[in-house]
Formats: C-alpha cells, structure tokens, sequence
C-alpha cells in the first residue's frame, strides 16, 4: 500500500513539473560542434525524461539476460524446496497418525530434496518413523545426534526422556529431564520429573528455582504455582528445622504468607516463631489457620503453645480456639481433651458428647471413653463406646495415593508426587450406629424359608461381666442357641434396603455361635414372622 502511494506521488509531481514548464514558455539552445539547435523547454524536458526511461529499461533488459540462468536454477531450487516441506509436512501428519511406511516414505522424499542440515524436523520425522516401525535403538540414536545442535538439544532431550519412561529407567529419566531443566527451566515436563530429585537430594533453592520458572498467565495457573511454592517453602522450612532455624523460621513465614490457610505451613511457621519465644505472633498464625480449616494439629499446638502453662490455661486456650469455630466437631474435641488434662470431668464429657452429636466418629468415641475411664471407671459404659468406636466412621488423616501417613510430607510415598496428601477420611465405614442392642432386628425362625429381603442383621456380643439372657419363647432363633460372652467390642448394627454392611476385623474375628449371612444370601423377609402370628390356628 506505501509503494502504491509512493508511485502515484512520483507521477503527481512529475505531471505537476510538466505544467509549470508548459506555463512558462522558453527556448533552449544546444551548441555542438559549430552547430546550434534550438528547441523548446517543453520538448527538451520530455526528451531527457524519455532517454531517463529507455537507459533504464535498457538496463533491467541487460540485467535480466545476465541473471537469467540465476533466476531458472532459483525458481527449480524453490520448486523443489516446497515440494520438500511438503513431503515433510505429510510425513509429520502421517507420523502423529500412526502410519510408519508412509512416514518412512515422505522422510527419504523430503530428504531427497531438503539438506538436513537447514531443516532439523528432518531428523525427528526419521526418528518418529523408527519409533513407528519399532527401532527404538535407530529412533535412540537420532535423539542422541539431536543433541550437538542447539536448536534441536530439547528435543532430543524429550526424546531421550520418554523412551527412558518407556523402559522403565526412571533414573535416566530424571537425567535427561534434570538436563532439559537446567536449559529451560520453564518446561513442564522436566521440571515436574526434577523437582522430585531436587527435594530428594535436599537442594530446595534448586526446587523452588525451577518452580519459580513455570511463569503461568491465566488465574488457575497463578493459584497452582503459588501453592506449589508455598508447598516447597513448607517442606524446606520442615527439613531445617533442626539445623538451620533461621531458614526454617524465613521459609516457613513465607510459606503462610502465600498460603495462609494452609495448616502444614501455619504449623511451620507457628513452631518457627515459638522456639523464638514470640508466642503471640505464633498463636495468631494458628488462630488464622484454624478459622479458616480446623485441624487437630493446629489445635494442639496452639494449646501447648508455652510449655510452662498449667493446665487450667490450656483449658482456657482451647476454650479460645471454640469461640472462634463454634459449632466444630474439632473445636469440641480440643476442649475435651484439655479438660481432660485438667480434671475437669463434666466439661470434658459435656464437649465430647456435643462432638459425638456433631460427627459421631472414632476419635469423639475413644475420647469419651477415656474420660469415662478417668472418672469413675464404668467398665460397662467404657466397653459400650469402645464398641461404637469400632463401628464409627474413621477420623480424618494425612491420606495420599490410599497411603495414610502419621503427619503432612511433600512428596507421596507411593507415586513421588508433588503435594499429594490431602487431609480427609481414609476409608468411610459404611452401617449406622446403634445406640442400644435392643435396637436390633431379631433374627427370623429358622423353619422359614428365606425369602428375597435387603435386611441383613449383624452379630453381638454381650459385655464380660453381663450374664447371659435366658431365650423366650417368641425369640426367633435355633434351638439352643445362645451368644458367648466376648472381651471384644462388636456391635449390633442393622442397615435399610439401600445400605450395604461392612464388618470390621475386630467384630469378624471374635468368636460366634450363629453364623452371619453369606454375601449372596438375600435374607428373610422381616414380615414373615408377624404373617405367622396372624395365622389360624386350630390348637
């Protein structure tokens, strides 16, 4: 478009000097060689204007005879190099495609017309046809060669990486991947492969160098990169606790500061700042933390936050942490073992029961039990809560890759994963909680037949120290049969149509007389016995 308008600017000014000479009327005279010629001023400036034009015409006439076998072997070099792409271009579709003859055919083509060495993809459209055709030791070898070029050392090295991966060798994996990181730091393959060894080896700054690499754009990227460096901060900060408390105490603060509702790194930073005897900056850490997610971690940490406190103002610290999560099962529980510790009886019982009525779980069950155990010692009582403690949902725990772990780690043990754990239940007992025994179905006359029921009735088994009850008449079971004394703590349950029954190790393994339903026994039906009752009978 610049060109065009530059051209029509020549022409405009060009008209416009031929009407200023045509305005103004001249002659020029021309003396050569005893002779004088005259002419006009407008006819001397179109002839100089048109021997301007024929010198160059005649010039570019020249130049395009001089350069025309330049010009032909450039147009066939063309030619031949779009054919070329061309042919690679196919052959890299044919490659993703799968196709491995096809590949192999459209690599020696662009080979044939394109030098190799002006077109890496050249070299990874042979490699990826050796992979197709199943030499890997060809394909290998052409990662390797990949290497001595700058610009195809990363692909080489991606090469290389995945067909370690392939065979299983994930230390020279980890090579090639530490290799492509310390080139770009920003891929996230190699980085994800190099952060494990880097946290492995102990070098965090090198973790959280390559971390800081991985620069994301959008909202969700920003968010996982801000965990992942509050995660790496938290871990380094767990690693030097012992040996570099400076360190631990900066990586740690910092850590809460990028993530300040997460507990590993609150308890970091809280432990960092208490073993500097700033207890009150530590302690609004935690209370950050604790509203934010509850943890019985942060709960105890924050209620022995000074070692010399009686028991009483431990008491009153976890009160603290209650007012600021009321109505929490983990608040409850943190009163509860702090009156505990202090002797408080009723308001130990009187917390734990309020967590067992928000989240009937195991811990809230041992708890009671072990306050029952320490006022009074009812062993009746004791065993009961110990025998729903069993059958109640478990408490939440570090779990990562269905490994649960005693307290928070970076990596999973299992897969080598980068912030695995998570902070859940580790496997859900399914059935109910039943409060009384006598809340149990009875089982149904053994001269019924069984028919198609979804209820199922768990076994029990009665307290050391409570006599047998002598059977009735109406209690539908075999004859002579009764239930043995059990030191065990099983539980009756009863579950609906909908619920399935899954029986905990401790009740399989203590000893019955009446033998449960098989898994594909459909049960008898709970009406059959009432239908019975209603009977005529002649005698």
């Amino acid at each position: 478009m610049i060109r065009i308008l530059i051209f029509l600017a020549f022409v405009f000014l060009l008209g416009l000097g031929f009407a200023w000479l045509a305005d103004r009327p001249g002659d020029m005279v021309v003396t050569f060689d005893g002779y004088q010629y005259r002419v006009s001023l407008m006819v001397a400036a179109t002839a100089v204007t048109m021997i301007v034009a024929a010198v160059m015409i005649g010039w570019w006439l020249v130049k395009a005879i001089w350069t025309s076998p330049y010009m032909v072997a450039r147009y066939f070099r063309v030619r031949r190099r779009d054919r070329g792409y061309q042919a690679l271009s196919s052959g890299l579709i044919a490659a993703g495609a799968g196709d491995g003859a096809l590949a192999r055919r459209l690599n020696t083509q662009a080979a044939k017309m394109i030098s190799a060495d002006q077109e890496p993809m050249i070299h990874l459209l042979d490699a990826q046809a050796s992979l197709l055709e199943g030499d890997h030791e060809a394909a290998r070898k052409k990662f390797e060669a990949m290497l001595d070029d700058p610009e195809t050392r990363l692909l080489g090295l991606r090469g290389l990486y995945l067909e370690a991966e392939r065979l299983g060798d994930h230390r020279a994996a980890r090579h090639y991947a530490g290799r492509a990181a310390d080139v770009a730091p920003q891929l996230a393959w190699a980085a994800e492969s190099t952060l494990e060894d880097r946290i492995a080896a102990g070098d965090w700054d090198g973790a959280l160098r390559i971390a800081d690499a991985q620069k994301g754009t959008r909202p969700a990227e920003k968010e996982a990169q801000t965990r992942r460096r509050a995660v790496l901060l938290t871990a380094k900060a767990d690693a030097l606790a012992d040996t570099d408390v400076a360190g631990a105490r900066a990586a740690a603060l910092e850590a809460n500061r990028l993530l300040p509702h997460f507990a590993p790194a609150a308890l970091a930073a809280a432990r960092a700042l208490f073993r500097n005897n700033d207890t009150r900056r530590g302690a609004k850490i935690l209370e950050v933390a604790w509203k934010a997610e509850p943890h019985p971690e942060i709960a105890d940490l924050y209620v022995h936050a000074r070692h010399g406190d009686a028991v009483n103002d431990r008491l009153n610290r976890a009160r603290k942490l209650m007012s600021l999560k009321q109505n929490n099962a983990e608040s409850a529980i943190a009163v509860a073992r702090a009156a505990l510790d202090a002797g408080d009886f009723p308001a130990a019982r009187e917390a734990a029961q309020s967590a067992i009525r928000m989240q009937p779980r195991e811990g809230a069950y041992l708890l009671m039990a072990d306050i029952e155990e320490a006022d009074g010692g009812d062993i009746g009582k004791v065993r009961e809560l110990l025998a729903k403690a069993v059958r109640a949902p478990r408490d939440p725990a570090w779990v990562a890759d269905g490994v649960e772990a005693e307290h928070w780690a970076p990596l999973s043990p299992v897969t080598g994963r980068l912030d695995a754990f998570e902070w859940r239940v580790p496997v859900e007992r399914l059935g109910r909680i039943v409060e009384d025994a006598a809340d149990a179905p009875a089982l149904p006359p053994a001269h019924q037949d069984p028919k198609p029921a979804p209820a199922v009735v768990a076994q029990a088994a009665l307290p050391a120290n409570e006599p047998k009850q002598p059977e009735s008449a109406s209690t539908p079971t075999a004859a002579n049969d009764q239930v043995p004394k059990a030191e065990g703590n099983a539980v009756v349950a009863a579950e609906n149509a909908e619920s399935k029954v899954e029986t905990s190790d401790s009740a399989a393994a203590t000893p019955l007389d009446v033998p449960p339903p098989l898994p594909d026994d459909p049960g008898v039906d709970p009406n059959a016995h009432a239908e019975a009752s209603r009977r005529f009978k002649l005698f």
